[in-house]
């Protein structure tokens, strides 16, 4: 069981029945008190796989109504995060913000890039709303760090998430171009050991979020990896949920 409070940054409902129920389950059996969730099951992993390895465009819809209700009905253990397709979804989410903790962008899914005018308009609406906003970066112009580097820039009074530490679970040099800007943090789900240990190193322990990527990614492994950092108890609690606490801006576990 983990020593500290666990507040899971990054985790997913599948559009299926009981997937709210699994993820607590799942929770319960790793000693997780809360978790962060964001749509999911959009794209099919193989294309999935395909898009992020060499680009595209899906319209499919996040269902984040669905999201909302069955967070609803968690006992304030799962939060909802707006999942937003730049190109359509700005008048939505700021509609429907208030009902929601944070925003998720995703390039793979939706091909877009970061400079884009949409983007810029979620992020505004998420600075107004106090929400972090967690994007994962690909490997191409626009989406690249350091294109998420100039977004957190223009925008220092939001809360930016590097999910995953990048892509390929091995971003080092993305954590290198993230490090001086003290607007993004980074999410541990899916990356290597070495990447975890070298994104407490660089951009220090208040900056790091414990994601797991549930369904994909099994919470045991995730919080095994945390362990393996040998990380101080104080530097432990700040990544396994203090700093999610403070970004998700939640005042008792």
């Amino acid at each position: 069981m983990p020593r500290a409070v666990t507040v899971d940054f990054h985790a997913r409902l599948a559009p299926r029945p009981g997937a709210a129920e699994a993820l607590l389950a799942a929770m319960d059996g790793a000693g997780i008190t809360r978790a962060a969730v964001a749509a999911g099951g959009l794209l099919d992993l193989d294309r999935l796989a395909e898009q992020i390895t060499v680009g595209g465009r899906s319209e499919a819809a996040a269902d984040n109504e669905a999201v909302r209700r069955a967070c609803a009905g968690s006992a304030g253990r799962l939060l909802p995060f707006f999942f937003a397709d730049p190109r359509r979804d700005v008048a939505a989410y700021r509609a429907e913000a208030a009902g929601y903790r944070g925003l998720e962008l995703s390039p793979a899914v939706h091909g877009f890039r970061l400079d884009e005018p949409g983007v810029t308009e979620l992020v505004r609406v998420a600075a107004a709303a106090g929400h972090p906003v967690y994007v994962v970066c690909l490997g191409r112009p626009g989406t690249r760090a350091e294109d998420l580097v100039r977004l957190a820039r223009a925008h220092p009074e939001v809360a930016f998430v590097s999910g995953h530490c990048g892509h390929t679970g091995l971003d080092t040099s993305g954590l290198t171009r993230i490090a001086p800007v003290p607007n993004i943090h980074a999410e541990l789900s899916g990356c290597l050991t070495v990447t975890a240990r070298l994104a407490v190193e660089r951009l220090g322990p208040d900056r790091v979020l414990f994601g797991t990527e549930h369904p994909l990614q099994h919470p045991s492994v995730e919080l095994a990896k945390l362990a393996a950092l040998g990380l101080s108890d104080g530097d432990r609690e700040k990544v396994a949920g203090g700093n999610a606490r403070r970004l998700l801006r939640l005042e008792t576990l």
